[in-house]
């Protein structure tokens, strides 16, 4: 049987991703000891990888494909071909940022100011390409975790990611540059993905997982309205695309379906009702697949 070797995150983006490929229609089931998850799929064997290292192994043709961050494919300089963008983190669905932060008192205040410093950072190669690129000669040494308490003492400045920043104002760092944006990634092994039937798996594979995060933070909405009334319900829905619009048995009513932001739910449900709209139905989405 044909099989695709995938790499899943382990660590900060192991919860997240478990649940996307849920949402997406692929259980995975992890024992607190396994690093080999088993999958309801036959045609896929999957192995828990840090994302650090996942660039690496799909390189080297031990995992024919994985998810990890375009950070962490810049950093090794791994040769693999990256198929999609797949924006979600551990709290949202975002990019992420690696930024350049120093202490809210500290005097630099651009990468010229970096000069002779001492930089603290997990991506020590990213670092030194940004510094290059400034013209800054400055010291780039590996930092494992609990990056933002080594300055002032240790550390000069950090390059650290960040989601939201919110971990930087604890520790009372201010953000100088970004250094590089990045987002989740489905990265393939080049020879891999040249083989038609493991390309054709994965490409079915990246088509959920996009239709499932497309589908987050969105739900369907049903209604009924007479003919009379249509304008006033349109005007008040906001659509993906035009409402679909269908003729039930009665020809003076119509059925409108659409998918809205579920936040928006609460702020339109009662206009709709006023603007005449009846038999309003609420249902969620697994996938949206555009």
């Amino acid at each position: 049987m044909n099989q695709l070797k995938l790499g899943i995150p382990k660590g900060s983006l192991q919860d997240a991703t478990i649940d996307l490929f849920a949402r997406a229609g692929w259980r995975i089931s992890l024992s607190a000891r396994s690093y080999a998850p088993s999958i309801d799929d036959p045609e896929i064997e999957c192995l828990m990888v840090r994302a650090q290292e996942m660039a690496r192994y799909v390189e080297t043709g031990a995992l024919d494909a994985g998810i990890t961050g375009h950070d962490w494919v810049v950093e090794t300089e791994a040769n693999v071909d990256e198929l999609a963008e797949l924006v979600y983190a551990k709290q949202r669905l975002a990019r992420v940022r690696w930024v350049l932060a120093v202490p809210e008192d500290s005097a630099i205040r651009q990468p010229a100011d970096l000069s002779g410093k001492i930089i603290a950072t997990e991506v020590v190669k990213t670092t030194e390409k940004y510094l290059a690129r400034h013209g800054v000669n400055a010291r780039v040494e590996f930092s494992w975790g609990a990056t933002e308490v080594k300055v002032p003492r240790l550390a000069d400045a950090i390059v650290e990611v960040t989601e939201t920043g919110a971990s930087l104002r604890a520790n009372r760092l201010r953000i100088v540059d970004t250094v590089l944006e990045s987002a989740t990634v489905f990265i393939m092994n080049r020879e891999a993905a040249t083989a038609s039937w493991k390309r054709e798996k994965a490409e079915n594979l990246i088509l959920m997982l996009r239709g499932a995060i497309d589908a987050t933070n969105k739900v369907g909405l049903m209604l009924n309205v007479r003919r009379e009334h249509l304008d006033a319900v349109l005007a008040v829905l906001p659509a993906l695309k035009n409402p679909t619009i269908s003729t039930l048995s009665d020809p003076a009513w119509v059925a409108v379906n659409t998918i809205i932001e579920e936040a928006v739910v609460r702020q339109i449900l009662p206009k709709l009702k006023a603007a005449k709209a009846q038999g309003i139905v609420e249902y969620p989405l697994n996938k949206i697949v555009l």
